[in-house]
């Protein structure tokens, strides 16, 4: 990957105009985290583990290895191509399984390096790419893989979790859906501006765990809103903004985006910042609005585009109602100086992570399993996490004396099993 930098950076241009240094640091280097944490710590995850013995089995000893599930299969999406998908591969290198990966179609200058550099590294008996598109991602999934990484949307992973069954195969669905924003009265609205410009609009919002929307305090509304202006403006400036964002990845894409702004704004929301699109080049700039009325595409669909709505709440509790009204969210990012905000709401969101005073950072945490539940996914990955995902946990008893203590359970039975299982209950 390494030695295809230039490459990689040329490849991501050219399918919907990632800027260089946004695939720096979004692509290769949170790839290399995640291929630096493995390498150093695989040794330790694939040692077995001693787990300790409960006194009605003194007398024997258990441990716990990991072996690997066998012939697995990454969907790939488009959105972070490289990221992606040499994340599930470092996990799946990690337990030791042979793999097949089917890349985007919609990025296919990225998906074709792919196929290169893996088939460039990995002998044939063990990592294969197939390029294609859906009909190639339903002839792998009629195949008995032992697990199925997919990343995407929930329409989707519907389908890979049918077709997972069929062959009880594992699965592990990274999805997405509406991650809120919360910024209460007392947050630092400068940095809070700042961390949801980042966490919204890079790689133009096409991000799972971008924020999709804001509940802010109706008190410091304004505020945040003008701080988000000069974020903007410091990000990406007045003009040539086509040169410092990425593109939306198809036609179908944008005429979506444009769809839900229209709709949005027929329905009375007002556009803060923003709101010029360009159909030729599929260029959506860093677009703010407040006033969305609740029935809107905008606050009922995960947007997936650089489009943020700004709603107001008069509390913390009306915050977390609008939040849990919706299905679970795969983050949640709440910008606060109190302590217990924070911790109210890790204890009352279901959601894959709750990330405080900052965006997307909870990505590039290897020790912190990423993952979300229900409508936002199923299953855990990065770091052991994903190193587990494709590994089985076997377990290995030994006994290595006191085998008499347990002849007075094997049949006949009689009254020294009734007193020995009373003797069990207490010590447990």
């Amino acid at each position: 990957m390494l030695e295809r930098e230039d490459e990689i950076r040329a490849a991501l241009w050219t399918d919907f105009k990632k800027p260089g240094p946004e695939v720096d640091l979004t692509e290769i280097t949170a790839t290399l985290i995640e291929l630096n944490h493995a390498i150093r710590h695989l040794k330790r995850w694939t040692k077995p583990r001693r787990k300790k013995t409960p006194t009605y089995l003194i007398g024997t000893t258990t441990d716990v290895a990991y072996f690997p599930k066998g012939p697995s299969l990454i969907i790939a999406p488009w959105n972070y191509a490289i990221l992606l998908t040499l994340g599930p591969v470092v996990h799946a290198t990690a337990a030791g399984c042979p793999f097949v990966i089917k890349p985007s179609e919609n990025t296919p200058r990225a998906s074709e390096l792919l196929k290169e550099l893996i088939e460039s590294v990995y002998p044939p008996e063990e990592a294969a790419v197939f390029l294609g598109g859906t009909e190639v991602a339903t002839e792998l999934l009629d195949l008995p893989f032992r697990h199925i990484h997919f990343t995407g949307n929930p329409r989707v992973g519907k389908i890979v979790m049918v077709a997972g069954a069929k062959h009880l195969s594992s699965v592990t669905l990274e999805l997405g859906g509406k991650s809120p924003a919360y910024v209460d009265a007392s947050a630092d609205l400068v940095e809070s501006a700042r961390a949801i410009c980042f966490g919204k609009f890079s790689n133009s919002g096409q991000t799972c765990i971008a924020p999709d929307y804001v509940l802010v305090d109706e008190s410091v509304q304004d505020e945040l809103i003008e701080n988000i202006k000069v974020e903007l403006s410091r990000a990406y400036g007045s003009e040539d903004v086509g040169e410092k964002v990425s593109r939306i990845i198809a036609d179908k894409h944008f005429e979506r985006q444009r769809e839900m702004l229209d709709e949005a704004l027929t329905g009375g929301a007002t556009i803060i910042v923003g709101g010029e699109l360009d159909a030729a080049s599929r260029l959506v700039p860093p677009t703010v609005l407040k006033g969305v009325p609740p029935e809107a595409k905008l606050l009922t669909e995960e947007i997936f585009g650089p489009i943020l709505p700004i709603l107001p709440v008069a509390s913390m509790e009306e915050a977390l109602e609008e939040i849990l009204s919706r299905p679970p969210p795969l983050s949640t990012y709440v910008f606060s100086r109190n302590k217990d905000v924070a911790r109210t709401f890790s204890s009352s969101v279901r959601t894959g992570a709750v990330c405080v005073n900052a965006t997307l950072l909870q990505f590039v945490q290897p020790f912190g399993p990423f993952g979300g539940e229900g409508n936002s996914g199923i299953g855990r990955s990065h770091g052991e996490a994903g190193f587990k995902a494709f590994s089985n946990g076997q377990v290995l008893l030994r006994r290595r004396w006191g085998s008499w203590l347990l002849r007075p359970l094997h049949p006949p039975y009689g009254s020294q099993t009734s007193l020995l299982n009373r003797v069990f209950r207490w010590l447990t």
